[in-house]
């Protein structure tokens, strides 16, 4: 699995890189944001590998609350990675968070692929993951990170995000202790 790439842009075009890593090129798709933010021939991506039966693709990112955005969205059913690209593209993750906070179903159906259905679906999802703007993006980031590490031990959403919500630890691996206790009782 690839996780991260160095190396130097061959080729540049808004939606994807060609980057050249000790002789071997890779195709790299990325957000607009992202491409917008690479201003010289070297760079070091995040990546998501995804393999299919078809074909491997690599999405990279610069910003690794980007990435975490990405992985996050790609895991709702019916949202695939070109859908995924397209709303880091249209957000940044701070007014994407802010859009689910917000429930806003008319900011979310701007993003191409994204129909009202979708969009209700997207919004229904993430509803108990990302916390209010009001808290810090670190606390955000830590509860997002509790909260799909939960759900991978098959704990289910809306269980895992009402327990989130009552713990008080600030770290992730805390937070993830803490809320195992609570979901044993």
């Amino acid at each position: 699995m690839i996780v991260g790439l160095i190396g130097k842009i061959v080729k540049k075009e808004p939606t994807h890189l060609n980057i050249n890593v000790n002789g071997v090129i890779y195709e790299v798709f990325v957000s607009l944001n992202c491409s917008s933010k690479i201003v010289s021939d070297e760079v070091q991506l995040e990546i998501t590998h995804i393999i299919r039966e078809d074909a491997q693709n690599l999405y990279g990112f610069l910003d690794i609350n980007e990435k975490k955005l990405f992985d996050t969205v790609i895991k709702i059913n019916g949202v695939g990675p070109k859908v995924a690209l397209a709303i880091c593209s249209t957000f940044t993750p701070n007014s994407f968070a802010q859009i689910v906070s917000n429930n806003d179903v008319n900011m979310l159906k701007r993003v191409p692929g994204i129909g009202p259905k979708g969009a209700s679906r997207i919004l229904v999802e993430l509803s108990g993951f990302i916390v209010e703007n009001n808290l810090d993006d670190e606390f955000s980031n830590t509860n997002l990170e509790a909260a799909l590490a939960l759900e991978s031990l098959g704990f289910k959403k809306d269980l895992v995000a009402n327990v989130l919500k009552t713990c008080s630890s600030t770290t992730t691996s805390e937070l993830v202790r803490e809320a195992l206790k609570k979901l044993q009782k």
